[in-house]
């Protein structure tokens, strides 16, 4: 088959699909005489990215695959097709999921000793109903609390690839390499000053990109960010 009638197939499969797509999804839509190659799929894929440059919306790459997406900074205009207002999370809501985030996997009593507050079951509940983050084990003390880490669509929502693009902390490692000699008591206590300082950062983030992207869930929706 063609690049070009390829390219038309894969664009309508990703504008039908409203969720993202990976290479065996696309592959999927063929008859096995007739699947493409990954590096051809992949090279397509490439052409469709590089011809949305100047369009309103692109092609992107998330965990769970590609999507078609509206650019970030039109969605002050786009956002103003619904009448629904986007919805906007809690400080405590995006924290607890910077904290899931950065020092997976934890029990929810982890989260509320790190905070210093109890956290409420209407942020489990909720980041449980969003899929951003899902249970994957219990601990092995009594009660067996459940362990708490982030999911796909966490990374998808947040336009992440992986968990390796969340602010680094690098500076743990700097101080290492400056000054092995340093006590464990200092190493500690400025980890501890480092990743609190990260994780503010990725919790403002989170909240700034929620509300850019969260709008009510029509199906118009899926066409726009598809997924």
């Amino acid at each position: 088959m063609d690049n070009d009638h390829l390219k038309k197939i894969v664009e309508g499969a990703l504008l039908a699909s409203g969720r993202s797509l990976d290479i065996g999804h696309l592959q999927g839509l063929f008859d096995i005489d007739q699947v493409p190659a990954k590096d051809q799929l992949l090279a397509v894929l490439e052409d469709i990215e590089n011809e949305c440059g100047n369009r309103g919306y692109e092609l992107t790459k998330t965990a769970s695959g590609y999507r078609f997406q509206v650019r970030q900074e039109l969605a002050p205009w786009i956002n103003r097709l619904w009448e629904e207002k986007p919805k906007k999370y809690s400080r405590a809501l995006l924290e607890t999921l910077a904290l899931i985030a950065y020092r997976q996997p934890l029990t929810r009593g982890d989260i509320e000793e790190i905070r210093g507050v109890s956290v409420s079951s209407e942020i489990v509940k909720t980041l449980l109903e969003r899929e951003w983050v899902r249970v994957v084990g219990h601990r092995d003390v009594p009660g067996r609390p459940a362990l708490y880490a982030t999911t796909r669509e966490f990374l998808d929502y947040f336009n992440l690839k992986s968990l390796e693009d969340l602010p680094a902390l690098s500076e743990i490692r700097d101080i290492d390499s400056i000054d092995p000699e340093l006590s464990l008591q200092v190493a500690e206590t400025r980890e501890a000053e480092t990743t609190e300082n990260a994780e503010e950062q990725l919790s403002d983030s989170l909240e700034e990109s929620a509300v850019e992207q969260e709008m009510p869930e029509t199906d118009e929706e899926s066409r726009l960010q598809q997924n």
